[in-house]
């Protein structure tokens, strides 16, 4: 790159012919660029369609002063998916780096940079996975291993595995990762609650962290407070005080528009709402049908978490705050 530059900058911007030679030779360059990306899009989008292939695990990129003895954080994706996706990525620089370049030299007048692209483009094109696969190997292949990634097989209990989102993915050593195959946390989290009054709630607190406390799954929206105030299992209400700790917000709502005092309402988890009354707002949010947690926990015939509700309620209306807070509005 360097010797690129310092060639660059002594071309003569004033020179005509220069100037059209370079350009003559960045449009050729490009244009080959161009198709050549068009193609690797093309044969991306089909392997993507047709094989979508299995789960694999991409090692990070390369950084240029990361530690050499730091733990690969491997991140679980879908083949055909992470295929589709490089392609994407590769299109939209590509073109980008274009418009960028001719911008500059059409209203700056700036050479350098149409001298450096036509050297660099085509360097940095062979670079990228899915250009050498399709130029120079034998195509794109989960077998072939392009992207230097690894299967679950080949995984190492040394190897650290998140998700797309950042999530930690729980590997063996679970009764709900019994098979010793990567876990995501979205999956961890949907099979403690199908686990239900016997769910390992240990193995779920061990995934969650200050990142992914307000994770929601994709499809009901459902967070980690939500299944664990909807679990009787043993030490519910420590874990869901340990989430809130790490910044888990029990007032999100899911689809339902319930939030995890709903969930223990429907559900009867008395522990969980004595752990979950401590924020009282939660108490007067209704959800999309317009129930209020103490309507549901009596609508299920909960009684004892709906006497505790009621009590609750009480409490919270006849505080100086909610009094107060009544005369404000009388004034208004």
């Amino acid at each position: 790159m360097l010797p690129v530059m310092f060639a660059a900058r002594k071309l003569d911007a004033e020179d005509p012919n220069q100037v059209f030679w370079l350009r003559v030779a960045y449009a050729t360059i490009q244009a080959i660029c161009v198709l050549i990306v068009a193609y690797t899009y093309i044969q991306a989008s089909a392997i993507a369609g047709k094989s979508p292939g299995g789960i694999i695990y991409v090692p990070p990129a390369p950084q240029p002063f990361a530690d050499p003895n730091a733990k690969k954080k491997y991140t679980e994706v879908n083949f055909g998916a992470h295929v589709l996706s490089t392609a994407r990525s590769l299109l939209g620089s590509t073109l980008f780096g274009m418009c960028m370049t001719v911008g500059l030299h059409w209203y700056k007048g700036m050479i350098v940079g149409l001298a450096i692209q036509t050297i660099m483009g085509p360097m940095n094109l062979l670079e990228n996975p899915l250009v050498k696969a399709l130029i120079l190997g034998s195509g794109i292949k989960p077998e072939a291993k392009i992207f230097d990634e690894k299967t679950a097989n080949e995984l190492t209990p040394e190897d650290e595995v998140v998700d797309e989102s950042g999530n930690p993915v729980v590997r063996g050593g679970s009764a709900i990762a019994a098979s010793g195959a990567p876990t995501s946390f979205e999956d961890l989290l949907l099979d403690t609650w199908d686990a239900g009054n016997k769910a390992d709630v240990g193995a779920l607190m061990a995934a969650i962290n200050k990142k992914n406390c307000n994770f929601r799954s994709k499809e009901n929206g459902w967070t980690p407070l939500m299944i664990l105030a909807g679990l009787n299992a043993k030490g519910t209400a420590s874990a869901i005080r340990q989430v809130k700790e790490m910044g888990g917000n029990p007032a999100i709502v899911d689809i339902e528009g319930w939030n995890s005092l709903h969930w223990a309402a429907f559900h009867g988890s008395i522990e969980a709402a004595k752990e979950l009354v401590k924020d009282a707002e939660l108490l007067t949010v209704k959800d999309k049908e317009g129930k209020l947690p103490l309507d549901m926990a009596k609508a299920e015939g909960n009684e004892d978490v709906a006497k505790f509700l009621e009590s609750c309620t009480e409490t919270a209306a006849a505080s100086p705050k909610a009094n107060a807070d009544a005369g404000i509005r009388k004034r208004k």
